[in-house]
């Protein structure tokens, strides 16, 4: 069965940290955050998951119900939000076996491939290479630091200038830069990556700007495992009726690259192994409502389930107020 570590904020505001080993719960006494626990199983040579064992254990806790009254944080959070990097790569995967043949035979026949069908193709030929070997570097994207980061329930709140704000179901690896610089990684959560679909359609160069976006994840980190074949659902629901649903496909079997070869791309760079950082890395998704023509409403709700997760991602979408006028730069 499934280990996950969520993060609890009781009535009172007092943080706890919940060990899910199956479908039993309980609080992990003395502990107050995940990065807490993954520091003190990096002091001490161990796993995740065996320092969740070798803590006193509390009370037992309904998930269901905690979630239900909001009481669950994201599961991974820094105390200074400047610390904790969300990140992201695209094209990673291989999507229906349909969608990959109709790919193939439009690069085969097109006089000029676009970038992105190049970047894929270049995935599927060297994105998994033999270990001990570098692979293709994917597409890569920076999203914000921690203030952009949502928990579960809470709106995904668009800038009053977005053209959209769209889904991606999608898995996200979370990691901690250890005191020597070594990257660990803690486990996977459920995400909403959360984008701006119509400013990306425009140009592709404005990729960038249309990830500058919040991204939510759902209460459950997963420990002690890599899941490779992960098989959920994304549904809108809009005035308490399902909008759009539809299956999704993540972890390794389905994509075109490895997971390694994905951190090796990332944490190459010098500045992203700074030690105490907390890196939240997005690993894409080949389903998305905007694919199938609709467009999202302020109000509607993001709903993203898939075991070996037991909680869904549920978050509202919402405009900031404001307006587009231009931003006054003083000079000094």
């Amino acid at each position: 069965m499934s280990l996950r570590l969520l993060q609890h904020r009781a009535p009172d505001g007092t943080r706890s940290v919940v060990f899910a080993d199956g479908a039993s719960a309980h609080v992990l006494d003395g502990v107050a955050s995940v990065r807490d626990l993954a520091q003190r199983a990096i002091a001490g040579g161990i796993t995740l998951a065996a320092a969740a064992r070798a803590c006193a254990r509390g009370s037992d806790i309904d998930l269901a119900q905690e979630l239900a009254e909001g009481r669950f944080l994201p599961p991974i959070d820094h105390e200074d939000p400047a610390h904790l990097i969300m990140t992201g790569t695209g094209l990673t995967h291989l999507g229906s076996a349909e969608g990959r043949d109709k790919m193939h035979r439009d690069a085969a026949t097109a006089a000029h491939q676009t970038d992105s069908m190049r970047m894929f193709l270049e995935g599927l030929e060297g994105g998994k290479p033999a270990p001990g070997a570098v692979g293709q570097q994917p597409e890569w994207f920076y999203k914000g630091d921690g203030s952009q980061l949502v928990g579960p329930g809470e709106a995904l709140t668009m800038p009053a200038f977005a053209k959209d704000g769209g889904e991606e179901p999608e898995l996200a690896g979370i990691y901690l830069i250890g005191t020597d610089g070594t990257p660990f990684r803690l486990g996977f959560a459920l995400a909403n990556e959360f984008s701006d679909h119509v400013t990306e359609r425009h140009n592709y160069l404005w990729l960038a700007h249309s990830k500058l976006r919040q991204a939510s994840l759902g209460p459950e980190l997963l420990i002690d495992e890599a899941p490779s074949d992960v098989r959920g659902t994304s549904r809108i629901v809009r005035n308490g009726e399902v909008l759009w649903e539809r299956p999704f496909l993540s972890g390794e079997d389905n994509m075109s690259h490895a997971l390694a070869n994905l951190e090796h791309h990332h944490f190459k760079y010098g500045l992203f192994r700074r030690p105490g950082d907390i890196h939240v890395h997005f690993f894409g998704t080949a389903t998305l409502s905007f694919a199938d023509g609709v467009s999202t409403q302020v109000g509607d709700t993001f709903e993203i389930e898939a075991a070996p997760f037991t909680l869904p991602l549920r978050n509202s979408l919402a405009r900031a107020a404001g307006d587009d006028a231009p931003v006054a730069v003083k000079v000094l």
